[in-house]
């Protein structure tokens, strides 16, 4: 696994359109929301900014980066010569997503600091953290059963903009809006609760215990992409 996760992070640092979907726009994006964070609070609140900056390094850093590797790796075979070796496929998938949600990661831990020291820091750090490790692991599942309608990293430009452009503006309708109308609804939208969490975390205000009943729609999205990914991807191109 590890050795397949160092190739990956190679070519990642080979490829200079990864490079920048999946580390420099996101980063841009995220550190204008951070610079104009006065601004954003009146529309919203800190903890609108914070969802908006996780959800847009998630999509377009982890999410989309995620389904081009994938669908470039089964254009050129690779996966097929991988399944092949000893490794099983659990450790072939991770290894091949392990640097890019790495970088995620780091990437959302570093602006949302920068955030922290310029306007004030969260006032639930482990919710705060507990909110942003339910995104990845949501936006991770959401790419596995997208790369498996996902023909060829062209293609995969068009195929992850509904979920990109999606769990972005559910999340800036929960910031901005709040949750006391239309609640079960934009809770039970991907990126409607955790996008919740995120705004108890940094703003307060709420018990941790109603915050922490926000993740179970966020992992019950985990397991729906799961389950269509296991029923949708596949490790050879499409005849």
């Amino acid at each position: 696994m590890l050795s397949i996760a160092l190739s990956e992070l190679v070519q990642i640092l080979r490829n200079r359109l990864v490079l920048v979907t999946s580390l420099i726009m996101p980063t841009a994006v995220a550190a204008y929301f951070v610079y104009q964070h006065e601004v954003f609070a009146e529309l919203g609140s800190l903890g609108y900014i914070a969802a908006v900056i996780s959800f847009t390094v998630g999509a377009f850093g982890l999410y989309t980066t995620a389904v081009t590797t994938l669908a470039a790796r089964r254009q050129n075979l690779f996966l097929k010569r991988l399944r092949s070796t000893a490794a099983g496929d659990a450790d072939i998938l991770t290894g091949l997503l392990l640097p890019v949600t790495v970088i995620a990661l780091v990437q959302v831990t570093t602006i949302l600091a920068v955030l922290a020291a310029v306007s004030g820091r969260p006032a639930n750090v482990p919710l705060l953290v507990a909110a942003v490790l339910a995104i990845v692991a949501m936006m991770l599942g959401l790419g596995l059963a997208t790369a498996g309608l996902t023909n060829s990293p062209e293609h995969a430009q068009v195929t992850t903009l509904p979920v990109s452009l999606g769990v972005i503006a559910v999340a800036s309708w929960v910031g901005i809006s709040g949750t006391a109308e239309l609640a079960p609804l934009k809770r039970l939208l991907p990126g409607g609760s955790a996008t919740e969490l995120i705004l108890d975390a940094w703003d307060g205000g709420v018990p941790v215990g109603d915050s922490l009943v926000l993740l179970v729609p966020t992992l019950s999205w985990v397991v729906v992409a799961v389950a269509l990914a296991s029923r949708l991807f596949r490790w050879e191109p499409r005849s």
